[in-house]
């Protein structure tokens, strides 16, 4: 090869280094969100940055958050992205994620009261999200059911049967779901309020996405989601509509870079595309229907879609994600061990009380009110959930035993506590006069 040759072929390489990567960056994304969401997304970050490739792990938050603890620093995944700002607190509070800086210099810092952006630099809000009801125009028509407003509607007997909503234990929307109405309603009301649309309940799905999948194709009439699992199918043409409840919150759906991961740089660029003006154009997408953090957006919306810049989203709950973080675990295994794993003898003691109710038709009774106690009241008090030895409890690493096995026992409590309780509960409103 000659001197010129070897020249010509340096510059070349070196116009290549230039240019961009020479090989493949590889970012995984930890995300809960649904394919619509994160396939439009691989595909145009792709498209813009081609020396990079996008890997989807699709994990509900609770098992995301494990997933995270559970691998090296060095070999983490790049990305996590969710809904849910409490499990963001607790990645943050486990040193599991990494400051990012920058950002879009247009997005404000504030959504009404919620900061968008994590204070301390760890999380940045790349859409906002609020929480209400879905429901199949079709199916309640055909069942004759109310519209639903409010949350509490769904506590009304005519909606027995007809109502669905996953495990905030499997999905982190519907455990932001749960807490903006234990936040909003106060402990021993939001509670009171959970189980008696527990007890409505046709199902507690397996994932969030069984919600609106089933709503959308006509298994249940009623969803409790966030909102993009209903203004998606709306948007996209199924009969179905969508209501934000007067207490609901507004909150950031958050993007964070993993602390340890192994391709840091790739991660930041990822996080950086989701936060610029086309990246924030993707939610408008009517198969996403997700709110941007970027104002300037719901310029290009189509006509009625929401704004929460603009007043059109009343938002009673300014929503706490340190108390949320704090009681994460305990609230989540409670929903399991009250609601998931007793579902069929809280709906047996909903129903027994729906037809005492029926049956006295506004008469009191004494054995109706008790059962009514027993069915619709927490077997955990506030003061409990601000227990550090308890909440410590439920924060330890699965590897110690001890713990393990103090928090086992503490679940089995709890569970044979409303066990008897309903099964108490059905056997008064049954014999109520």
């Amino acid at each position: 090869m000659t001197l010129w040759h070897l020249t010509a072929a340096m510059l070349a390489s070196a116009l290549v280094l230039l240019s961009g990567p020479s090989r493949a960056d590889n970012i995984s994304v930890i995300t809960s969100f649904p394919k619509e969401l994160t396939e439009a997304y691989k595909k145009a970050y792709e498209a813009k940055y081609p020396g990079d490739k996008v890997e989807i792990l699709n994990k509900n938050t609770a098992a995301g958050i494990a997933y995270v603890r559970e691998q090296t620093a060095g070999s983490r995944p790049e990305v996590f992205w969710a809904s849910a700002p409490d499990a963001f607190e607790v990645l943050a509070s486990a040193k599991l994620l990494q400051k990012v800086d920058g950002g879009n210099p247009n997005i404000p810092d504030k959504a009404g009261t919620y900061p968008i952006n994590d204070p301390e630099g760890f999380y940045k809000g790349q859409a906002l999200a609020g929480y209400g009801i879905m429901w199949n125009t079709r199916y309640t028509k055909a069942n004759k059911l109310p519209d639903p407003k409010e949350w509490a509607d769904l506590m009304a007997p005519v909606y027995f049967g007809h109502v669905a909503i996953s495990s905030p234990s499997r999905s982190g929307t519907t455990h932001l779901t749960l807490e903006t109405i234990l936040q909003g309603e106060g402990w021993d009301k939001g509670w009171n309020q959970m189980l008696r649309i527990a007890g409505n309940c046709a199902a507690i799905t397996d994932r969030s996405f069984g919600v609106p999948d089933g709503v959308s194709n006509g298994q249940f009439g009623v969803g409790l989601v966030v909102d993009f699992f209903g203004l998606a199918p709306k948007n996209s043409g199924f009969p179905v509509e969508f209501v934000y409840p007067s207490m609901t919150a507004i909150v950031p759906a958050n993007i964070a870079l993993i602390n340890g991961a192994k391709n840091a740089d790739a991660g930041k660029r990822f996080i950086q595309y989701t936060l610029s003006d086309d990246g924030q154009a993707l939610l408008l997408d009517k198969k996403i229907s997700r709110l941007p953090v970027l104002p300037s957006m719901y310029a290009k919306a189509p006509a009625g879609y929401p704004n929460p810049f603009s007043g059109t989203i009343r938002a009673k709950v300014n929503f706490d994600s340190d108390l949320s973080e704090s009681r994460y675990y305990v609230v989540s295994s409670m929903f399991d061990q009250i609601i998931t794993f007793r579902h069929k003898e809280l709906a047996a003691a909903t129903k027994a009380i729906h037809d005492a109710e029926k049956r006295l038709g506004g008469k009191a009774s004494a054995q109706l009110e008790e059962a009514r106690k027993l069915a619709f009241t927490s077997p955990v008090t506030d003061a409990q959930t601000k227990d550090k030895t308890l909440l410590a409890l439920f924060k330890a690493d699965k590897k110690d035993a001890a713990a393990t096995a103090q928090k086992t026992r503490v679940e089995e409590e709890w569970a044979q506590k409303v066990k008897a309780n309903y099964a108490k509960a059905a056997e008064l409103a049954s014999a109520a006069k």
